[in-house]
């Protein structure tokens, strides 16, 4: 058999996201729609597959162009779009004497395709349409021969539970007697629907080839797309998870019977979605970055090519099992719910804080020289590099923008400050100490993985195996958020996991803490101490001023208001660094800070 795959359309229900990718080309778990389906037909038996094309054609064709698959693969271009019925009557020259099967691209199914075809065959029929029953699409009608008697343009809003005269979903997969494109006319906009509406009023009958236990999911939506990228993957990311545990018993991972529960987490200031995804025995954490909206590197990329590389070097960060960067989907290792903020608000006393920061420390110094090694600069989002110009842009003028202006409604501007700013941007980076820099290294981005599901005895025994990570050290403390990482001064991250007002450390302790990583630093590498307490000094006043535009902007635009508690902490920290600066330093930033806080 040979085969069409519709790929031409528009994709305007996915805008924007199809105005740089064509439908066919979106992915699941990395793998384009369009290869899956050529794949499928090459497994089906099919001899020969053609493409049509319209909306960005050029990037159809260069993909073909770039594989090397073992049946021929076509592609034809339409100036201008044809339509299902005139997309098949354009390649008359492609079909032979046989049946052919026509498919949509943008469909994600397991429906078996020679079965389809081989039951064509049986029947003398000119047309075979494939329906499936989906509450969304329910539209053909069909009569309880299974022959398609009418078709509806009105959707219904339940299940039809395949009545006598039942509606049911056309799926996008057919087959085609070689006759049927003389009903088709050449060269203009045609639908085949409109075909075989001709077809059915001549009395001809086409055949209902009903697909009862399948999976099928159609990708014309932001949500069916995210929909049916999370159906195929969640299950093969438990697999990934139980195969990487030493653990392939059917208990812990999803099958077709075992239900997957999806839960909302808390998330951050950031825009992405976090969810908790469980079955009876495992754990999984999703985390969706949105559809990918233009070409440049994106936060899922940085994400995954971040988090593997930090894995892979020994760093304690979260295993990611699978992942769609185009979609924005990855799938990893749980961690459970305990942070450093929770250990700290539960400590005892300050001794028992002091430890969990020291190692803290070790871990964060082994990010930082560990994490430098064979870095890739390309997979940062945003910037390479910790410079003068995300100084003085994303930290002094956001917190111009966002907190003084529009949080507080001041009429203070960045030329009020642009001289010191400037001299802070300096200053912050005359004295670094290079390597992999986190940005965000904060208590609620510090994790402590979770040993125990509290479940019962052989439940709980399941459990703690299945999500028992092999490489997890009893006290280890884990990194997340890391995807805003890149090269930059350790100080830095040393400044925002000190001068945290999530956990509010006494000034006493920080200036300690500050010193133990002095010192264990020195081991690694050679380090000047008084350098380096210059530049932890700077970038520490750097960080508040980002903290403080961050707590306005999530307050006041995201409607976050509850990171308004943490206000009044990172003001008296900032004051704090402030004081610690060279007298002549910074006077109308200082003047600025105490006018606010009183």
């Amino acid at each position: 058999m040979k085969a069409m795959i519709l790929a031409a359309g528009f994709g305007t229900r996915l805008l924007p996201f199809t105005e740089n990718l064509p439908k066919s080309l979106f992915s699941v778990a990395g793998r384009p729609l369009l290869d899956m389906m050529i794949c499928r037909l090459q497994d089906a038996g099919c001899e020969a597959v053609i493409i049509n094309t319209h909306h960005l054609h050029e990037k159809v064709e260069a993909f073909i162009a770039g594989q090397n698959y073992p049946i021929p693969v076509h592609t034809r271009y339409e100036p201008v779009i044809l339509g299902t019925g005139g997309a098949v009557k354009n390649v008359a020259d492609f079909w032979d004497d046989r049946p052919f099967m026509v498919v949509n691209s943008d469909i994600v199914t397991d429906i078996d395709f020679r079965e389809v075809y081989d039951f064509h065959l049986n029947h003398h029929y000119p047309v075979t349409l494939v329906l499936h029953d989906d509450a969304t699409f329910n539209k053909v009608s069909a009569d309880k021969n299974n022959f398609i008697i009418n078709f509806s343009d009105q959707e219904l809003e339940e299940p039809s539970h395949l009545p006598p005269d039942k509606k049911l979903a056309f799926t996008g997969i057919q087959v085609i007697d070689p006759e049927i494109p003389a009903f088709i006319s050449e060269g203009i906009y045609s639908s085949s629907i409109d075909a075989y509406k001709k077809l059915i009023s001549e009395g001809k009958k086409i055949k209902a080839f009903i697909s009862k236990q399948c999976h099928w999911k159609d990708m014309g939506t932001p949500e069916r797309y995210r929909e049916a990228v999370i159906e195929d993957m969640a299950p093969r990311a438990f697999r990934i998870k139980a195969e990487h545990t030493g653990l392939v018993s059917s208990l812990c991972f999803p099958s077709s019977d075992l239900e997957i529960t999806h839960t909302r987490l808390k998330g951050d200031g950031s825009d992405r979605k976090w969810y908790r995804l469980t079955t009876r025995y495992q754990s999984l954490v999703m985390v969706d970055h949105g559809i990918r909206e233009g070409e440049s590197v994106s936060e899922a990329d940085a994400f995954v090519n971040i988090g593997r590389h930090l894995y892979d070097k020994g760093i304690p960060v979260p295993k990611i099992y699978l992942y769609d960067t185009f979609s924005g989907l990855v799938f990893l290792e749980d961690l459970g719910d305990v942070s450093l903020q929770m250990l700290v608000q539960d400590a005892e006393n300050l001794e028992e804080v002091t430890s969990y920061y020291k190692s803290v420390i070790d871990f964060m110094i082994k990010l930082s020289v560990s994490g430098a090694g064979e870095f890739d600069l390309s997979w940062t989002y945003q910037t390479a590099y910790y410079d003068r110009e995300l100084i003085l842009e994303k930290e002094c003028r956001y917190f111009v923008d966002a907190f003084l202006r529009g949080y507080l409604g001041t009429d203070l501007c960045w030329e009020d400050f642009r001289n010191e700013f400037v001299c802070l941007a300096d200053k912050a980076l005359e004295c670094s100490v290079n390597g992999f820099m986190h940005r965000d290294m904060q208590s609620r981005n510090i994790m402590v993985p979770r040993r125990d599901f509290r479940t019962g005895s052989r439940e709980r025994e399941i459990s703690q195996a299945c999500d028992a990570s092999p490489d997890r050290e009893k006290e280890e403390f884990c990194f997340i958020d890391f995807q805003g990482g890149r090269i930059g001064p350790i100080q830095y991250d040393l400044a925002s996991l000190l001068t945290d007002p999530y956990v509010n450390l006494p000034f006493s302790l920080q200036d300690q803490l500050a010193e133990y990583c002095i010192k264990r630093l020195s081991s690694f590498i050679q380090t000047d101490p008084d350098r380096f307490r210059t530049c932890y000094k700077y970038c520490s006043i750097a960080r508040n001023l980002q903290m403080l535009g961050a707590f306005g902007y999530l307050s006041r635009v995201k409607g976050k208001t509850y990171f308004e508690t943490y206000i009044p902490v990172a003001l008296r920290t900032l004051k704090y660094n402030l004081s610690k600066s060279d007298e002549s330093d910074f006077p109308v930033l200082k003047k600025t800070s105490e006018n606010i806080s009183r």
